[in-house]
């Protein structure tokens, strides 16, 4: 099934996991979750996130990968082999707000609210520069990683072109290079897509940390620009609590 682009945005459930790569991070297995008080593993905010995607891909299609834009906050976890509901709810002309919610729980584990077409111009914050990120979109950064993480949608695979979730997962990899200790957890982000990206490309993401402050742990906030073959295709603000004390 392809996004047409000119839909409203369905419900849709699927049944949350973790892809391998996301053991690097402790707090999602069961033993490093446990350790840092969990019942079990959380499920990655990124992989939440791509499941929050599917009505949005679904009803706009690549249109609002072309240019649309929204912001991702987690405010509890989803665990491994939780249902997740994602629902949507409006939010507004040309907005609209999905939920993920499980089991018979109807507060938010975690809210997208998405706009289709983004104008707002990146912005332009001083702070502490990091190295420059190059990788290749292909692999775990590739076109299939909703796919991957159990999505039935094929909007991003039948036309080449990544995945809206390799966008924070880039940034997570960057949390994990240079700002995290230990188990870690991502909590905000907003994205804005300049342009499509397609598998294969050559990526370049700058980053720079522009707050870091204490709020149930140590957090960092990073504004983060993707430029793929030369081209801009996305801005990122992307926020998490880099160390639990």
């Amino acid at each position: 099934m392809t996004g047409s682009g000119d839909r409203e945005p369905e419900a849709w459930s699927v049944v949350a996991q973790n892809l391998p790569e996301h053991a690097r991070n402790a707090i999602h297995t069961d033993a490093g979750a446990r350790a840092a008080g969990f019942p079990g593993a959380l499920v990655a905010g990124v992989t939440t996130y791509a499941y929050l995607t599917h009505p949005l891909l679904g009803a706009w299609g690549l249109d609002w990968l072309a240019g649309g834009g929204c912001e991702m906050r987690f405010r509890s976890p989803v665990f491994a082999g939780d249902v997740v509901r994602c629902t949507p709810v409006p939010a507004g002309d040309d907005e609209v707000a999905i939920e993920a919610r499980v089991g018979d729980d109807d507060r938010a584990r975690a809210v997208v609210r998405a706009w289709r077409n983004d104008h707002r111009p990146a912005p332009h914050r001083n702070g502490e520069p990091l190295p420059d990120y190059h990788v290749v979109l292909d692999g775990d950064y590739g076109p299939d990683y909703g796919v991957r993480a159990g999505d039935d949608l094929d909007v991003c695979p039948l036309a080449g072109v990544v995945h809206p979730a390799v966008w924070p997962a880039l940034a997570n990899n960057i949390f994990h290079q240079h700002l995290v200790r230990g188990p870690w957890i991502h909590t905000r982000s907003i994205v804005s897509h300049r342009g499509l990206a397609r598998a294969g490309a050559e990526v370049t993401v700058q980053s720079t940390v522009v707050d870091r402050f204490s709020r149930s742990g140590e957090r960092a906030i990073v504004d983060m620009t993707v430029h793929a073959d030369g081209l801009l295709v996305a801005h990122i603000e992307h926020e998490a609590i880099v160390s639990l004390g």
